[in-house]
C-alpha cells in the first residue's frame, strides 16, 4: 500500500504541470516504475520454492546476506528493499539520455519534482529515448543513451532485486547492491558528481569489508583492476577535456569548421589512446572494447559518475572507516556551497592513497 499511495501522489503531482513532453514522460516513468514494483515476487518465497532455479537461488541468497552486511556492518537505510525480486526480457532496467551542446561540456539538464535537476534522462522504453534523442541531433547535440544496470528511488520505494543484479558475478552484485543503497544516505539535488562519487565509494570500501570478513580479502584485487582501468581513463579524458574546454571557450571567435576539426582532433586522439591504453587489459575498459565512437555526451557523463571518488574515500578514511560517521560528515559536506564542496573533496583527493 506504501507503495501504491507513493505512486498516486507523484501523479497527482504531474498532472499540474503543464506540457504535451513533460506529460507525456512522467507517465511512461510512472507506468515502468510500476510495472517494476508489481511484477516482484517475493525473495522469500522463492528461496522456499524447489522449482526456483539453483544459479538464481544462490544469488537470492546472497542477496539476503548482503541486505544484512549492509545494514549491520555500512549502516545503510535498507529498510524493505531487495526483499522483492523480478526478471527483466533486458540486460538494462532503464536507459539515460544525455544530451549536451556542440561545443559544450555542459550537459542538457532536466529537472524533476523532488529530485531537482539531472544532466540526464532515464527510459524504460529504447524507443522513447531514441525518439528523443532524436529531437536534440535536430538541434546538433551530442548524444549518448546507456544501459542502466539498476537505479535508485532514493528511498521513496522499496526498490527490488532483480535479474539486472543477479546476471552480475557474486562480488559485483554485492557491490551494485551497496552502491544503490548508498544513494539513500545522501543525495544533493543538481550534484550528480557527487551523488554517484559518494556511492561508489560506498561501494568499493563496502566490498573491501565484505571480503575482509569472509577471508578473501585477495577477490578485492578484481575490483582494483577495475577502479585502476577507470582511473587510468579518467585521467585520458581529463586531458582531452581540458583540450577541449579551451577549444570551446574561443566558440564566440573561430569558424564553426574549424571548432568541429579540432574537435574531432582531441576525440580521435582520446579514441586512439583508449585503444592502445586498453590492449594492456584483459577485459573491456569503460567505454567498452576498442575501436570507440566518442563524443561531448560520453565524456560529460563519464566525468561526472568518477570524478571524487578517491576524495570520499579519503574522507571515510579520516573517520577512522566509521560509515555512521563518515556518513555524517558526507551530509555535512553537501550541505556547503557547490564551489567549497568540490574543492574539499578536490582536496580530499590529492590526499588519497590506495592501500594495497
Amino acid at each position: 500500500m506504501k507503495q501504491l499511495s507513493q505512486i498516486y501522489l507523484l501523479l497527482l503531482l504531474i498532472t499540474g504541470l503543464s506540457g504535451c513532453t513533460t506529460i507525456g514522460y512522467y507517465s511512461q516513468a510512472i507506468s515502468g516504475h510500476f510495472s517494476l514494483m508489481t511484477r516482484g515476487e517475493p525473495v522469500a518465497e522463492l528461496l522456499r520454492d524447489e522449482k526456483t532455479h539453483p544459479d538464481i537461488r544462490k544469488k537470492l541468497e546472497l542477496s539476503q546476506k548482503t541486505r544484512d552486511f549492509a545494514r549491520k556492518q555500512l549502516g545503510l537505510p535498507v529498510g524493505e528493499a531487495f526483499l522483492d525480486y523480478v526478471q527483466l526480457e533486458r540486460p538494462w532496467v532503464v536507459v539515460n539520455l544525455v544530451a549536451v551542446p556542440e561545443f559544450s561540456l555542459e550537459p542538457h539538464r532536466w529537472c524533476y519534482p523532488f529530485v531537482g535537476c539531472q544532466a540526464y534522462r532515464g527510459y524504460f522504453s529504447l524507443e522513447d529515448a531514441r525518439h528523443e534523442q532524436a529531437r536534440f541531433r535536430e538541434d546538433g547535440y551530442d548524444t549518448f543513451i546507456g544501459g542502466v544496470t539498476a537505479y535508485s528511488t532514493l528511498g521513496w520505494f522499496d526498490d527490488p532485486l532483480h535479474s539486472g543484479f543477479t546476471r552480475l558475478s557474486g562480488d559485483r552484485m554485492v557491490a551494485l547492491m551497496f552502491h544503490e543503497l548508498a544513494h539513500r544516505v545522501v543525495y544533493i539535488a543538481e550534484d550528480t558528481t557527487f551523488n554517484e562519487s559518494f556511492a561508489t565509494a560506498v561501494e568499493l570500501e563496502g566490498l573491501r569489508l565484505w571480503l575482509n570478513q569472509r577471508g578473501e580479502a585477495d577477490r578485492f584485487d578484481a575490483a582494483l583492476a577495475r577502479l585502476q582501468r577507470r582511473n587510468q581513463t579518467l585521467n585520458l579524458v581529463q586531458q582531452a577535456t581540458g583540450g577541449l574546454e579551451a577549444l570551446y571557450r574561443q566558440a564566440d571567435t573561430l569558424p564553426e569548421d574549424v571548432l568541429r576539426a579540432g574537435k574531432q582532433s582531441i576525440l580521435a586522439q582520446l579514441a586512439d589512446d583508449y585503444r592502445r591504453l586498453s590492449e594492456t587489459w584483459n577485459e573491456p575498459g569503460p567505454f567498452g572494447p576498442a575501436p570507440v565512437t566518442l563524443n561531448n555526451a560520453n565524456l560529460a557523463l563519464f566525468r561526472q559518475y568518477n570524478q571524487f571518488v578517491p576524495g570520499f574515500r579519503q574522507l571515510l578514511s579520516d573517520h577512522g572507516h566509521d560509515f555512521p560517521a563518515f556518513y555524517r560528515a558526507v551530509e555535512e559536506l553537501g550541505q556547503q556551497p557547490p564551489d567549497q564542496r568540490t574543492a574539499a573533496l578536490e582536496r580530499l583527493s590529492q590526499r588519497f592513497e590506495e592501500n594495497l
